[in-house]
């Protein structure tokens, strides 16, 4: 892998402001940084912009899709 690709984002999730925010969470508490767009204004006028989404890095890329995933199952067992 590239050194640059730790720069480039990607995006692992699209929701709602707060489902986006948990994602976030979930990610950052398992050691994978992550950013959100389009948050403030979903918050501010959610019929603008009801979706948020959430980027990783390139290289955590993997990582952070199984992780979203296996809460997803956990959620619907």
């Amino acid at each position: 892998m590239k050194e640059n690709d730790a720069n480039k984002l990607t995006e692992v999730f699209v929701g709602t402001p707060w489902q986006a925010e948990l994602v976030k969470g979930l990610l950052e508490s398992n050691g994978i940084q992550a950013a959100l767009k389009d948050g403030i204004m979903g918050t501010l006028a959610p019929y603008i912009s009801p979706e948020v989404a959430v980027f990783v890095s390139e290289e955590n890329y993997e990582s952070a899709v199984t992780l979203i995933n296996e809460n997803e199952d956990k959620k619907t067992d």
